[in-house]
């Protein structure tokens, strides 16, 4: 028998029963389909986290409060160590600093004009936080020294916010009023949309002073900083160390209470966790690819059993074992390629539906499909063998005589 007709004949022995053969696919198709989208959806969150990140600037450093012995003290020890206002002033009057955003100093809050009103998150931030986070000003301004000093009652909105307060308004907003929990605040600026996962674009930034004497905001959790210029960043991070240490009268010898992160080291770390969690659910995937073999090899078994009649007809007629054992070893292959082959079509659909029902972004790549589909035909090398060896070991005699 040529390829051809090897092809031909192990089509129509899968045709011939087709809802086992499709159920004998199942595992292959959920394997190679659960590859493919987790890989595009780990692949997506990566170069999403990255592009954010990236869109930052080279020049960014976080830092974190932390509690060298929160496991021994509980959360108090952890809420002693928190930073404070007066810890980001000071950072913010380095000379290798460009800008600070303190995140932490946030509450949420009603906020209305007129019969609009909804419940909204605002920040307490510094005069120059839209150099760390890139934000541009689609109409105003930021805020002065003087509003910083005296905390005044000005607010900065993002794009949504804006657009749910003033109802699509797109005419100058500035200098118009708002409230927050029932307090007048006069809009300054308005930010352009910004595209990341920083922000959903409805927050609200007021100066971080008026934000401690409206909503008492004392302590602050992290604090992303951007560095003058990316060749000064380790200098930065060392200057921003000092800084701390010396507000929080640590001797050199005494655990830091906080933790200072570059871009770099923030961006693998984040690739980190991305990446043990692909992997995690990529051998969830591999089982089931491995119950699609053993679900393979079982029905080819049983194939060979209600074909034993044929197999002992092809023997007596001069087909020799190794004719046989290809035979079988064809239908299980071919069988894996066309659960592999429905696998990806599977999976490539699952992931589209998710970026676009889910809004997960998605990157899908050639290698993860070509690794699925020959990982699935590998499969079905290695659990047809042992029925294909079993046919090709049949004795004419007693394959003819079997009923």
């Amino acid at each position: 028998m040529n390829v051809m007709e090897i092809v031909r004949v192990s089509l129509a022995s899968l045709t011939a029963n087709k809802l086992r053969s499709l159920l004998t696919m199942l595992g292959i198709i959920i394997g190679v389909g659960a590859v493919i989208a987790i890989v595009a959806i780990g692949k997506g969150s990566t170069a999403s986290i990255e592009k954010e990140i990236k869109s930052m600037g080279n020049n960014v450093i976080f830092v974190y409060s932390y509690a060298p012995d929160y496991s021994e003290n509980g959360r108090n020890s952890y809420e002693a160590n928190r930073m404070t206002l007066d810890d980001v002033q000071r950072i913010e009057k380095l000379d290798t600093v460009a800008g600070v955003a303190p995140k932490g100093a946030s509450a949420s809050a009603k906020v209305a004009r007129g019969p609009q009103h909804y419940d909204i998150q605002v920040e307490g931030t510094l005069k120059r936080f839209d150099r760390v986070f890139g934000f541009k000003f689609a109409q105003g301004r930021n805020f002065t020294q003087y509003e910083m000093q005296h905390g005044m009652n000005v607010v900065i909105l993002e794009s949504e916010a804006a657009k749910r307060l003033f109802s699509g308004d797109k005419g100058n907003l500035i200098g118009q009023t708002i409230q927050i929990n029932r307090i007048p605040y006069t809009v300054i600026g308005v930010l352009e949309k910004l595209e990341g996962f920083t922000t959903q674009n409805d927050q609200a930034y007021i100066p971080i002073t008026t934000m401690k004497n409206r909503f008492g905001a004392k302590r602050i959790d992290t604090m992303v900083i951007s560095a003058k210029t990316p060749e000064l960043i380790d200098k930065a991070s060392a200057d921003i160390g000092e800084s701390l240490r010396i507000q929080h009268n640590l001797k050199p010898s005494d655990a830091r209470n906080f933790r200072i992160e570059t871009q770099k080291e923030y961006l693998e770390s984040a690739q980190g966790v991305n990446r043990i969690m692909t992997n995690l659910l990529q051998g969830v995937a591999a089982i089931s690819l491995f119950i699609g073999g053993v679900g393979i090899m079982n029905i080819m078994i049983v194939s060979v059993t209600e074909r034993t009649r044929e197999i002992g007809i092809r023997k007596a007629i001069g087909a020799g074992r190794g004719h046989i054992m290809t035979q079988f070893l064809a239908e299980a292959v071919i069988l894996s390629m066309l659960g592999g082959v429905i696998g990806i079509l599977f999976g490539i659909g699952a992931a589209v539906l998710l970026e676009k029902f889910a809004s997960l972004p998605i990157v899908i790549t050639l290698p993860p499909i070509l690794l699925s589909f020959l990982s699935a035909v590998g499969i079905g090398i290695l659990f047809g063998v042992y029925p294909a060896y079993k046919a090709s070991r049949l004795k004419p005699i007693d394959a003819l005589s079997y009923e």
